[in-house]
């Protein structure tokens, strides 16, 4: 990158790599509901459906990420923001409350993964 060369902004670098994750749950069957649904209390990247689970996904773009920047951008604080949400959008979106739910992390573009990497059941609330 040359001095006069800025760097994509994180919106750009994370617009991107959900679009490559829409793309990627697409080629692998689920439907999406739902991209960037968002309530006063946060927001879940992407809603898909398959068969009869509800897939609340976390997109992280990390092209200079590794597993500690992965556990530290998903930490128990933000996946308790994530289900808070999701159990709002379930509040809100009653036709989806018989589904089994699942929270999924789609990871792209980590050096020495897969270019879409997808954690399935990443994590789940404590009880």
């Amino acid at each position: 990158m040359t001095k006069n060369q800025q760097k994509p902004s994180t919106k750009i670098v994370g617009n991107a790599g959900e679009d490559k994750a829409s793309a990627y749950l697409l080629s692998a069957g689920y439907k999406i509901i739902a991209r960037n649904w968002r309530t006063r209390g946060g927001e879940i990247d992407i809603i898909v459906e398959k068969d009869d689970t509800l897939v609340f996904v976390e997109v992280k773009t990390l092209p200079s990420g590794n597993l500690e920047t992965l556990s530290h951008e998903l930490n128990r604080k933000k996946q308790k923001r994530i289900i808070e949400t999701a159990k709002f959008f379930l509040v809100t979106n009653r036709k989806y409350s018989n589904r089994v739910i699942r929270f999924d992390v789609l990871v792209i573009d980590m050096p020495g993964f897969s270019s879409v990497y997808h954690i399935k059941d990443a994590f789940a609330e404590l009880v």
